[in-house]
């Protein structure tokens, strides 16, 4: 009996076990199930957040891309806009001068009409005159006699570059661009800390936005001026000191072949003289004769243009005193630098009896020569080397 009762107990016994096992295995089942699912929820939630990166991703790739061709297409505008108001005047021009042609032809009953016609011309050409001489300083008489001596400073940087002062400014500062593409300026305290090799002496590195193009940048009043690089005619105005543009402008009719035939990467050369800021380019629709434009610095605006009789072949580089242009010219291997050229916005100089002005003691091509006219001497820049002229100056006659 008592062995009876036992097996029943025993069997009572492994049957909850078994029972209790089989409730263990089924919730181990559906952990796994869950767990399974939870894997499959995740995954999904990766891949839709990896989804959403990439969208946002592209999106702001699109939107970048969407606004770099706004800007481009703002540029391309005002570039356009510039081109058809170049064009206007020089078709208004084209007229004045047809009508003239037109005039002069006419039967012997309007000689007096063609007398009126020429003497109202000349009364516009000098009114034209006296507009331009109270916008210049008349009181600057000063012209070119001869080129007295060099000094080669240092020779460092690329063949190519531009090095300067600032000549509306006190301090004696010296400014280094080297290439005719980059957008880093090094800024040196003065003339001896550039020439010297002192490496504790290290100077002020000061970067552009965006990269200029050729050598034909100047610093004026503790502004850059500078041909934007990619740009046909965009000048920029920019800041040294707060480091940022300022301004910027577009020159019409530049930009579309270089100023000067023996340096091409210059298509705009801007310059400095006493009479302030301006930029010479030469143009296919001048038989590539050099324009030069007076620029007002502070506004950027256009104050006047003058198409020069000075070409652009063999032509290597340019520059302005007292509102007259010379234009300097060498041969296609490197010779002697010899200014041939010169052209005064007053007439007050007879510029046919000017001789050829040699330039001393070397062979080779300039890639930028700049006057200063706070120094009174030119500043260049040819095969690696940073020059300076002093130059021989006298009265205009």
């Amino acid at each position: 009996m008592i062995n009876l009762q036992l097996r029943f107990l025993l069997v009572s016994f492994f049957t909850s076990i078994v029972g209790e096992a089989q409730y263990v295995m089924q919730d181990a089942v559906l952990m796994h199930y869950i767990d399974r699912r939870f894997q499959s929820l995740e995954r999904r939630l990766e891949k839709c957040n990896q989804d959403t990166l990439d969208y946002v991703q592209e999106f702001r790739y699109f939107s970048r891309r969407m606004i770099s061709r706004l800007e481009g297409l703002k540029v391309y505008k005002a570039e356009f806009k510039n081109e058809v108001e170049h064009l206007l005047t020089r078709v208004e021009r084209a007229q004045r001068d047809i009508d003239y042609f037109k005039s002069t032809r006419e039967s012997t009953a309007c000689v007096e009409v063609d007398e009126d016609l020429v003497e109202k011309q000349l009364n516009e050409d000098a009114e034209e005159k006296r507009k331009v001489k109270l916008m210049l300083n008349a009181s600057c008489d000063n012209m070119l006699a001869g080129i007295k001596s060099l000094k080669i400073v240092k020779k460092t940087g690329d063949m190519n570059g531009s090095w300067m002062t600032d000549p509306g400014k006190d301090h004696l500062k010296i400014y280094f661009l080297s290439g005719s593409k980059n957008n880093v300026i090094l800024e040196f305290a003065n003339i001896r800390a550039f020439s010297e090799r002192n490496h504790k002496l290290t100077p002020r590195r000061v970067n552009l936005p965006s990269s200029w193009q050729g050598t034909g940048h100047v610093i004026y009043n503790g502004f850059l001026f500078y041909h934007r690089y990619g740009s046909l005619n965009e000048i920029v105005k920019y800041n040294i000191q707060k480091r940022k543009v300022t301004d910027r402008m577009f020159l019409p009719g530049a930009g579309q072949i270089p100023a000067y035939e023996l340096f091409s990467d210059t298509k705009i050369d801007l310059a400095i003289d006493e009479q302030g800021l301006w930029t010479i380019h030469a143009e296919p629709d001048t038989s590539r004769n050099l324009v030069i434009t007076k620029i007002n610095h502070m506004t950027m605006t256009v104050e006047h243009t003058w198409d020069t009789s000075c070409n652009s072949k063999n032509a290597e580089a340019a520059f302005l005193i007292c509102g007259t242009l010379y234009v300097v010219y060498n041969s296609p291997s490197g010779g002697t630098s010899r200014i041939e050229c010169v052209y005064d916005v007053l007439d007050t100089i007879n510029t046919y009896e000017i001789p050829v002005l040699p330039f001393p003691k070397r062979q080779g091509n300039h890639s930028v020569i700049h006057y200063n006219p706070k120094e009174k001497q030119l500043f260049a820049w040819a095969n690696g080397s940073q020059i300076l002229y002093k130059l021989q100056t006298k009265q205009k006659v």
